[in-house]
């Protein structure tokens, strides 16, 4: 059933594109009160959860099976063919199988989520993600009493996608959640950004949203999901364990071994922007802290 989760940004916190576009030059006449007015938004969403612009979500990106560089995958994510496309569900389900994508979208209800996105690297967004909850889909395949895990697998394509030639990860992607993590209202799959289809570089046709957790946990360009009793390997657990764990939840406490998790920069707020402080659960505390109670989240990272 869609719609189990009450947004607390809505239509009135998306800037419409035109909009934002000449935003930066309003700002420079007018007082904020009077550019929240014009543009029937509230003064605090407008300045700190207004969603990113199409270009800055579509042009800045990690997806490694393109290449490293951020915008890499905008450049070559062209050649990845989309359509048709199908997703095996298998494992502990009552009916596994190949799903094609017309026929889930066939099945599901597509709905607006506006997300925080925060990066492992410290650097954060906010998307106006499309799609439809994990649980949904996962109920039309049929999850049977022993799962626990759910297990994602991304396309694995080296004729399509040339960073495979780099052994970057040890390839295909893979990620995995809890069964109740995967069911929560909070967890999207999304299909699309700003109400058109997904872009490539962003993990067309189908790729997994996780808000409270950092990014790489949101595997893109899904292919299998696998229902399954014992913890699925993880593509970047399984390169440096050290440093990114299998919960991956975003918390401001436990840093990276490299840099601090204290604070993130906001794509597109200019050079001279401040860093903000990160938010337990990126912001969705009230929503999901309850899933971890009497886990040591310093240990279990």
């Amino acid at each position: 059933m869609a719609f189990r989760w009450t947004n607390d940004l809505t239509h009135a916190d998306v800037t419409p594109e035109r909009l934002f576009l000449n935003r930066r030059q309003m700002l420079g006449g007018l007082a904020a009160g009077t550019i929240a007015g014009t543009l029937g938004v509230r003064a605090e969403a407008q300045e700190a959860l207004e969603p990113n612009t199409w270009e800055e979500i579509t042009s800045y990106n990690n997806y490694y099976e393109f290449g490293t560089g951020k915008d890499d995958p905008a450049r070559y994510a062209g050649s990845l063919v989309t359509s048709p496309w199908s997703v095996t569900i298998d494992g502990l389900v009552d009916k596994p199988g190949d799903y094609a994508f017309a026929d889930i979208m066939d099945q599901m209800s597509v709905e607006e989520r506006i997300y925080r996105f925060r990066c492992v690297e410290a650097w954060s967004m906010v998307v106006p993600w499309n799609g439809f909850e994990l649980a949904d889909l996962l109920q039309m395949a049929g999850v049977q009493s022993g799962a626990k895990y759910v297990a994602f697998q991304t396309a694995n394509r080296p004729d399509q996608m040339p960073g495979l030639s780099r052994p970057v990860l040890d390839w295909p992607y893979v990620e995995g959640l809890r069964l109740d993590e995967a069911m929560h209202p909070l967890t999207l799959i999304a299909t699309g950004i700003y109400g058109k289809p997904i872009p490539n570089q962003n993990g067309a046709p189908l790729r997994l949203v996780v808000p409270w957790k950092y990014g790489f946990k949101s595997i893109k360009s899904i292919v299998r999901i696998t229902l399954t009793e014992e913890e699925p390997p993880t593509s970047w657990n399984k390169a440096n364990p050290r440093e990114y764990g299998f919960y991956s939840n975003v918390n401001p406490e436990v840093d990276h071994p490299r840099w601090s998790q204290a604070t993130e920069r906001r794509i597109g707020g200019g050079l001279f922007s401040r860093r903000q402080p990160t938010l337990m659960f990126n912001g969705y505390e009230e929503e999901v802290a309850s899933l971890y109670d009497g886990i040591d989240l310093s240990e279990k990272f």
